[in-house]
């Protein structure tokens, strides 16, 4: 049989069917059409050793995407998309890597799990003209859709929807830019929403690996927030909040902030740096702990300066309010408007802010507190359980200058060492101090003049230093001196009252 013979056998093949199918149209009544659909359909399933989950992109609230679509097409971007053969090119915003390749449509990839194939596939619907969409840029309804034997049913609902959900974003959190957040003040509307925080991207290039520190004290921080941020479980167990506090103190340019930095990059956190000035009470507080993100940092830096919260300001008030019984009572409209704007956050609302109920809404937090002056801090603020682990922020000791070295001049050993080892032992130099002797001044001084720029700096920090203390007792022997004087002089008018029996 020629060409032509199968191709008249093909085209009256297909009139006979189409005669049938609209003989069945016309004459089969519609009820009947349907009863005999759905036992087609029971039929096929039978044959059909396969099951099909669908995820649609849009679900529930319909100008929503649905988390669970986009967490799987991010999965299946990072872990399936290299073996597609037709991709999708889109622009992500807030993510390291601002294109990426997806699986364009009617497309199909393979992935395995724990030996099992399943297939996915990327699709879309066309709605009928007469729908009305509530999708927000396209009529288009799409879709992927997951397709694996039924004998696989119970491992792929149970255990591999639930791994990719997690993978995808887990992915989404690895590659998204980190945010710094200021808290706004609560009167300020931002167009229609009243917004608590603002932000920026987060781009402090500081990292454990420059961090000016000991590198077992460093190794041990490391340890801590590893353990903590795979903690998840273990917190549960233990029955405690999801959350980990951290001092850290020490004298001005110790590398609290740049510590604070390299923490949020080694655990890709997102920064809240919550100014408390700012906070006009403590329900405004509790509503600014709300709206933070799981994996975030809550920092308040200088917290012993930030308010009063260490019993003195109800002092304080009582000496205002002794000084104005005194003075005429005519107070300006500045002291007035002054108090409206004063903070009304207490150390009891702050303390509800660190370990409170409120605190266990959402996980996976950190706070952390900075101060230069660890001794004026309520000691119910940083007890074990709210700040759990304190970390000072001493001045540059040897290794922690080896590493500005490295760092600033990519030295790790040179014969000015041994001075600068025996005049860091003698001195008190803050790690931002010898930072700033390092960095060369000019693009022709070398290392060598940095170095000797260094030993000079601390040779005067150093005479500095001994002339302050010698300042300083010489001004205490004076005191001393007076103190005595004082004394000698009031036993003598005792002595002269006693022989004279008088009393004054």
């Amino acid at each position: 049989m020629g060409t032509s013979g199968i191709w008249s056998q093909l085209g009256s093949l297909m009139a006979s069917v189409m005669f049938v199918y609209a003989m069945y149209e016309q004459f089969f009544p519609h009820h009947l059409r349907i009863y005999l659909k759905k036992y087609t359909k029971k039929f096929s399933s039978l044959m059909y050793p396969y099951i099909q989950i669908t995820f649609p992109e849009f679900s529930g609230e319909r100008l929503k995407r649905s988390e669970a679509y986009t967490a799987i097409k991010t999965y299946l971007s990072a872990n399936s998309s290299q073996r597609a053969k037709r991709l999708k090119a889109e622009v992500v915003k807030d993510s390291q890597n601002p294109i990426v390749l997806t699986m364009d449509d009617n497309e199909e990839i393979i992935d395995e799990f724990q030996g099992v194939k399943v297939w996915w596939s990327a699709n879309y619907k066309m709605p009928s003209s007469q729908t009305i969409s509530w999708y927000p840029s396209s009529d288009e309804k799409r879709f992927l859709t997951l397709t694996v034997h039924k004998r696989h049913r119970d491992l792929i609902t149970s255990s591999y929807i639930q791994h990719v959900l997690d993978e995808g974003k887990a992915i989404t959190v690895q590659n998204r830019t980190l945010k710094l957040y200021t808290n706004n003040p609560g009167s300020d509307w931002y167009g229609y929403k009243r917004t608590k925080w603002s932000h920026v991207n987060f781009e402090h290039p500081s990292r454990f690996e420059t961090l000016a520190m000991d590198p077992k004290k460093k190794e041990e921080i490391i340890n801590d927030l590893v353990k903590f941020q795979t903690g998840k479980e273990y917190y549960a167990k233990v029955g405690k909040a999801w959350k980990r506090g951290y001092l850290l103190y020490g004298p001005p340019g110790t590398g609290k902030s740049s510590m604070i930095a390299a923490m949020a990059n080694f655990m890709n956190y997102d920064v809240y740096d919550l100014e408390l000035t700012a906070v006009k009470e403590n329900t405004e507080l509790k509503k600014l702990l709300i709206e933070t993100s799981s994996k975030s940092i809550i920092v308040i830096e200088d917290i012993d300066c930030s308010l009063d919260l260490t019993g003195q300001r109800k002092k304080e008030k009582k000496k205002d309010e002794d000084e104005d019984e005194e003075k005429p009572k005519n107070p300006s409209k500045k002291s007035e408007e002054e108090e409206k704007k004063a903070s009304k956050v207490t150390l009891s609302g702050l303390l509800n802010f660190i370990d409170g109920i409120w605190s266990a809404c959402g996980g996976e937090r950190v706070i952390i507190f900075t101060t230069n002056y660890v001794e004026k801090l309520d000691p119910a603020l940083i007890r074990r359980g709210r700040m759990d682990k304190h970390i000072e922020m001493s001045y540059c000791g040897y290794e922690a200058f080896k590493v500005l070295a490295k760092n600033y001049l990519d030295v790790e050993s040179h014969s000015l060492f041994p001075t600068i080892e025996k005049l860091l032992g003698e001195t008190n130099m803050a790690p931002a101090d010898v930072a700033e002797s390092l960095m060369p001044k000019s693009i022709v001084e070398d290392s060598e003049s940095c170095l000797k720029n260094l030993i000079e700096s601390i040779e005067e920090a150093k005479k500095k230093a001994e002339e302050e203390a010698k300042k300083k007792a010489k001004e205490d022997e004076e005191v001393a001196v007076t103190k005595e004087e004082e004394v000698k002089a009031n036993g003598k008018s005792a002595e002269g009252v006693k022989e004279n029996g008088t009393i004054h």
